[in-house]
């Protein structure tokens, strides 16, 4: 998946392209699948872990989120947080290596506080938690998307 993404994500494809691929292979051996990944892929995917992430919560059984979803703030304040359910105000945000920076990670906490304090529930997902407790992770988005409204 995280292939796909950066594929659309760098122009060396399209979505009409995918859907013309997948057509054209339904009857194959994995034809069905490849449309399926085909329609998950999502170029406003910004690393790999978040593709695996969102892929992942998808394949879980929550609605699939918006990537880098533009919520303007009151004052004007445009933030993009990694995943967003916006009818739920609900927001995943990967913690990669680049968080570890103290400037960076500054800058990441106060985007946060305006999201919450916009009314926004925020949770954040590290590389370990993504990799060895990602139940848990499902679990914990799934239950803030249920508190927020969401219904399966």
């Amino acid at each position: 998946m995280t292939i796909v993404d950066d594929l659309l994500r760098q122009g060396m494809t399209d979505r009409d392209t995918l859907a013309e691929v997948a057509a054209r292979n339904a009857d194959r051996p994995g034809g069905r699948r490849a449309r399926w990944l085909f329609e998950l892929a999502d170029p406003a995917a910004q690393s790999p872990p978040e593709s695996q992430l969102r892929v992942r919560l998808v394949l879980g059984g929550l609605p699939r989120p918006i990537v880098q979803h533009a919520i303007r703030l009151p004052d004007g304040v445009v933030l993009h947080p990694d995943l967003a359910w916006p009818e739920y105000r609900v927001a995943v945000e990967y913690d990669g290596q680049r968080q570890a920076d103290s400037d960076q990670l500054h800058l990441d906490r106060r985007r946060m506080n305006l999201l919450v304090g916009a009314g926004w529930l925020v949770l954040h997902v590290t590389s370990r938690r993504l990799h060895a407790e990602f139940p848990a992770v499902l679990g914990e988005v799934r239950t803030a998307l249920i508190a927020r409204g969401w219904r399966r």
